[in-house]
């Protein structure tokens, strides 16, 4: 290859698949595709009322060039030539997708495994669901982490004994502890199939009656027929008991609330009288002085033309320590008294 030669580039496109004149698939199909560069698969095993022939939309969107193409396929559903498989195998793959298990290579590969233990011709695959879709969880975005996906085999022909020794009572014990049960075959299985024997399910048609039923794992969607009916009539109901304590409990609450906090408020209060009998003299003057000096203070700021507060006349001269009058003429100013008395 030439290095100016551009390696071709498969665009991202996206699927959508529904029933034509429907909005969605019919309840038997699912649909996945991982990323726009997958490959989607249409997958689902069809049951005797899905006979017929059905017609499937899909519309293909490209990511890039936002072209779309839309094209129609009939599936047609018809029972298997080969009958009923009266013996039925559920496995877990756990290093397993679903859409890796799709393709016809990879079930052809597992079922060569299950040859291997269950030594019998005729094999085949009759249904492969993702394990999310049994209440799975999803996994852990940590490399080679996988959903699973659980395959159902059928045959004719009855079980091994290697296929019943996993679901003997010591190992179904085992399983309790959640411990790996004990098969002597399961060296002959390939090991890139990693299965939970513990979840392993063997479903033998024969000895079931007509009255039993087959565990089917459904998509959650109602049966045709079995809607819920609502009843026609319903028995009158009196509804006072559920005022009263719808209303008038939360009201009663409120006033008990109510009455302890005004409990509290009013009668829980000392009154000045104690306050001032339990406070000592020294407060009660020092409070006294401070009130009155404050109300002296409001007095001037109302009327400045007033005589000078006696609260702000010097007691004695900041000079000779001498005693003054404050209520003496306001034209003598102690602060004017000579420092030296030989000065006057």
């Amino acid at each position: 290859m030439e290095d100016n030669e551009e390696t071709p580039f498969d665009p991202p496109i996206t699927f959508h698949a529904n029933l034509l004149h429907h909005p969605d698939l019919p309840r038997w199909i699912r649909y996945i595709q991982r990323t726009p560069f997958d490959t989607g698969y249409l997958y689902g095993s069809p049951t005797e009322k899905d006979i017929g022939k059905q017609t499937i939309e899909v519309m293909a969107y490209n990511r890039y060039t936002f072209e779309t193409v839309r094209q129609t396929m009939e599936i047609r559903i018809s029972l298997s030539p080969d009958g009923d498989m009266p013996y039925q195998a559920d496995f877990l793959v756990k290093n397993w997708d679903v859409e890796e298990m799709l393709p016809k290579e990879a079930q052809d590969l597992f079922q060569e495994a299950v040859d291997r233990m269950w030594e019998q011709e005729g094999l085949t695959v009759i249904n492969i669901t993702s394990a999310l879709d049994r209440g799975g969880r999803v996994p852990l975005p940590i490399e080679n982490r996988k959903e699973g996906v659980y395959i159902k085999l059928g045959s004719k022909d009855p079980f091994t004994a290697c296929l019943t020794e996993a679901k003997s009572p010591d190992n179904l014990y085992r399983c309790r502890l959640e411990q790996q049960p004990i098969i002597t075959c399961y060296d002959h299985f390939s090991p890139q199939f990693q299965v939970d024997w513990c979840n392993l399910t063997l479903i033998d048609l024969t000895t079931m009656n007509d009255t039993e039923m087959v565990l089917v794992y459904g998509d959650g969607v109602l049966e045709e027929g079995t809607e819920f009916n609502p009843p026609d009539d319903a028995p009158d109901r009196i509804f006072f008991s559920d005022f009263l304590l719808t209303f008038l409990l939360p009201f009663l609450l409120g006033f008990l609330i109510f009455l302890l906090l005004a409990y509290i408020m009013c009668c829980r209060r000392e009154g000045v009288y104690k306050r001032d009998l339990s406070t000592s003299d020294i407060q009660m003057v020092h409070h006294h002085t401070i009130h009155d000096n404050t109300e002296e203070l409001r007095e001037m700021a109302g009327t400045r033309d007033v005589p000078r507060p006696l609260s702000t006349l010097p007691m004695f001269n900041i000079r000779t320590g001498e005693k003054t009058n404050p209520m003496q003429n306001n034209r003598y100013d102690s602060a004017q008294v000579p420092l030296i008395l030989a000065q006057q």
